[in-house]
């Protein structure tokens, strides 16, 4: 792998691990995925930051011809997306080499998403949690699931985005561009809350001792001054649990995949949340309408009563 493409490569996986939480173990197979592809670029006399899109195309054809399972030809070849959505995002290319091959045809997986009995539970054990470490954490579940917010987002905004009680926040998304984030009163009701027990978070540290000086809305001792996506992403499964939910159905992204989804539910139109989403392309956003489909469908099939008679 070039230096180039190696760099690309680490930075990916930086971003899917502080964005997106992942874990080791992925983290570790992302890895073996993106070498994997640079190996089989590299005899072509490519390299990931130059592949064409026949290279791409050949790579896809290789995994299924080395008699590879189905699982873990369809993860390659999802990485290896992931990894040029990324790079096209960033702008280091402007075209994504993978994008005009066929997906795998074993569907695309919808997104895990809450019930709202599910999240109005995560939020309860969420702020019973001891003083001002439930009083955050409800805060940060409120926000993140009332506007659509990002992991990064979430834990990016300022003190003086909130210090006015605001009904939507200016949020900078992906590639700089600003969108609304809507707050409704529990979100806000729940940020008033927070902020009384926000000191017990601030840094003791000579950078932050001036009263004021930190600027973020949920500081911390670490060395950043703020919490991290990772330590969020720690405590909302801790609260998951507390609330006899499976860990592994929830994520910081989760919150983001029920805000839309519920939106759809309750008859948002599909431009409308992806306007709050931030989403450059509506096919995105579509993926949600898949999900809320299936849930209306199970609905209908489980409470009406020619269903029952069926």
């Amino acid at each position: 792998m070039s230096s180039k493409g190696a760099a690309w490569a680490e930075a990916f996986l930086e971003m899917m691990s502080v964005e997106r939480a992942a874990a080791k173990n992925t983290l570790a197979a992302y890895a073996r995925d993106l070498a994997d592809a640079a190996g089989f670029l590299a005899g072509r006399g490519r390299d990931l930051s130059d592949a064409s899109a026949e290279d791409v195309e050949a790579y896809f054809a290789d995994l299924g011809a080395r008699g590879l399972s189905a699982a873990t030809a369809a993860r390659r070849r999802a990485a290896v997306r992931q990894f040029y959505r990324f790079v096209l995002g960033e702008g280091w290319r402007t075209d994504d080499p993978s994008r005009r091959i066929e997906a795998p045809k074993k569907g695309r997986a919808l997104p895990k998403v809450l019930s709202r009995e599910e999240m109005d539970r995560l939020i309860a054990a969420a702020g019973a949690r001891d003083g001002g470490q439930g009083l955050r954490l409800a805060c940060m579940i409120e926000l993140a699931y009332a506007s659509g917010l990002r992991i990064s987002e979430l834990t990016g905004l300022s003190l003086a985005a909130l210090a006015r009680d605001p009904a939507y926040l200016i949020v900078k998304g992906k590639g700089g561009k600003e969108r609304l984030a809507p707050l409704n009163e529990t979100a806000r009701a729940a940020v008033k809350a927070y902020l009384q027990a926000r000191p017990q978070f601030l840094p003791k540290g000579d950078k932050f001792k001036k009263e004021g000086a930190n600027p973020w809305l949920f500081p911390s001792r670490g060395a950043g001054g703020r919490l991290t996506p990772r330590r969020f992403a720690q405590l909302l499964d801790e609260a998951a649990a507390d609330a006899g939910i499976d860990p592994a159905r929830v994520s910081p992204h989760v919150l983001r995949h029920a805000f839309a989804t519920h939106l759809l539910e309750g008859g948002a139109d599909l431009r409308v949340v992806q306007t709050l989403l931030g989403h450059a392309d509506i096919a995105t956003t579509q993926i949600y309408t898949h999900v809320a489909g299936e849930r209306l469908r199970e609905v209908v099939e489980s409470k009406h009563p020619l269903a029952k008679k069926g």
